[in-house]
């Protein structure tokens, strides 16, 4: 799988929750306590799995951050894109 271009990946993220942070984009999520920051874990954890493609996730009580990249091919690529959407898809 080819790293998209900055455009591309601009593109593809347009309207969406998230942004490019250099290779990789993020997308913050804040629920109402940390039991609801689970649950959104876990639906994200289902849907990476279903995917074959795993984000980085950081938790902080209510607080969730979702890093997609494609760390074998150095950078980003359409799985990236696709887990994004699917994530926002259903969120």
């Amino acid at each position: 799988m080819g790293i998209l271009d900055p455009a591309a990946v601009d593109a593809g993220l347009a309207g969406s929750a998230w942004e490019r942070q250099g290779d990789e984009i993020v997308r913050r999520w804040k629920g109402r306590d940390f039991a609801a920051a689970m649950v959104f874990v876990n639906h994200v954890a289902s849907l990476a799995e279903e995917m074959g493609h795993h984000p980085d996730i950081d938790i902080r009580w209510n607080e969730v951050t979702l890093r997609l990249t494609t760390h074998d091919a150095g950078g980003l690529t359409a799985a990236d894109l696709a887990l994004a959407r699917r994530i926002d898809a259903s969120a």
